[in-house]
């Protein structure tokens, strides 16, 4: 049986266990996580939260991270100004990035979603509105949301991976995790830290 955690990755924690040759110490996964043997599938931005999958099987960590297999990616973002449809259609199309096109991405505007509090809190602009995503991803460019939003004048303020496929990290608590007993099922196991 493969292990398979669920990360609730913090602000500012690099998706590595190590950060070697850093002229500044920068928290990484060994801060929250003990488990060994487990590498994670695929990436999460230091300035991103949320969601991040843990596991010891190469061939289930390929199938996660590997765009070939089209997992989809749900995201909370937080985006500066207030998207109109003509905004959301270009990211419903597909946006040209200078590494090509994306594929199309499932948008819709919702309301602010229940959150932890992220440490330090986003900036607050008295005179510029910012608004709420819900965006769904098939592919994992590097800071590809990010790219996407800035692209059609949305920059990007807070960003939340709440899903990848069936895992979500609804309940888990920034900077816990847990194990799933059985990878695809759902979430059960044990609570870590």
């Amino acid at each position: 049986m493969s292990r398979l955690l669920l990360f609730n990755k913090p602000f500012g924690v690099l998706s590595q266990f190590t950060d070697r040759g850093s002229p500044t110490l920068r928290s990484t996964l060994s801060d929250f996580i003990d488990v060994k043997g487990v590498y994670p599938a695929g990436r999460l931005d230091r300035d991103s939260e949320g969601l991040l999958l843990l596991c010891d099987d190469g061939r289930l960590q390929a199938r996660i991270a590997d765009p070939r297999f089209k997992m989809p990616k749900t995201y909370f973002v937080q985006v500066e100004g207030d998207p109109q449809e003509r905004d959301l259609d270009g990211l419903r199309r597909g946006v040209r990035l200078k590494d090509g096109m994306t594929l199309p991405a499932e948008v819709v505007r919702i309301d602010a979603p229940e959150l932890w509090l992220r440490d330090p809190p986003i900036r607050q602009r008295k005179f510029i509105p910012d608004s709420w995503l819900k965006i769904t991803i098939r592919e994992g460019r590097n800071r590809q949301v990010r790219r996407m939003t800035a692209a059609v004048g949305l920059p990007t303020l807070r960003l939340v991976r709440w899903s990848i496929g069936a895992w979500s990290v609804a309940g888990i608590a920034p900077g816990r995790f847990e194990e799933v007993s059985s990878p695809g099922v759902g979430k059960g196991g044990t609570t870590g830290q």
